[in-house]
């Protein structure tokens, strides 16, 4: 069994935000697979089961991750090598991609919570870049751009990379 988890915030208010592009990578594979999240309370997450795979986003805030994940985890008795988290990275240029087996959280608070609770950072991960592709625009706070809105181009651009980062799950087995 795998567990695949997508990060974000909840709520509309974040739904199309950087930080919410691992939502967006899950509701593709989710979409492809004509399938519906359900609301798992005791995890704080919508998950949504295939074969061997369970699709998870969870429904705490950022900052709150590890606590949904570590859930998710001892409810379906997964191993945390069977999980991988598909997230933003705010130093990486927009739509870059980079897989690691191991590593710090990168000052992510998503991750930071996950390797808190879980006690390890041996957490497979798949990292998308947000930050802007042109070295002339600055992030003077880092929170108010991560909680941003992609720009229109950057909208009109994310179709290909989440098929792309959706293309690198399936082909590592990781989902």
């Amino acid at each position: 069994m795998k567990l695949i988890v997508g990060l974000g915030n909840p709520g509309e208010k974040y739904s199309h935000t950087r930080h919410n592009i691992g939502f967006r990578v899950l509701d593709s594979i989710v979409n492809e697979l004509s399938g519906n999240w359900t609301l798992m309370t005791k995890c704080s997450a919508l998950i949504h089961k295939v074969g061997d795979s369970i699709y998870a986003k969870p429904q705490t805030f950022m900052n709150l991750s590890g606590s949904s994940v570590a859930a998710l985890l001892h409810y379906y008795k997964i191993d945390f090598t069977d999980c991988v988290i598909v997230y933003d990275d705010k130093d990486m240029k927009f739509g870059t991609m980079r897989e690691r087996a191991t590593g710090s959280s990168g000052g992510h608070n998503g991750m930071n919570s996950i390797i808190g609770v879980l006690g390890t950072k041996d957490i497979a991960r798949l990292k998308i870049g947000v930050a802007p592709a042109d070295d002339d625009v600055e992030m003077y706070d880092t929170a108010d751009y991560v909680l941003g809105k992609f720009t229109k181009e950057e909208e009109k651009a994310l179709p290909e990379i989440i098929a792309e980062a959706v293309k690198k799950l399936q082909q590592n087995k990781n989902a």
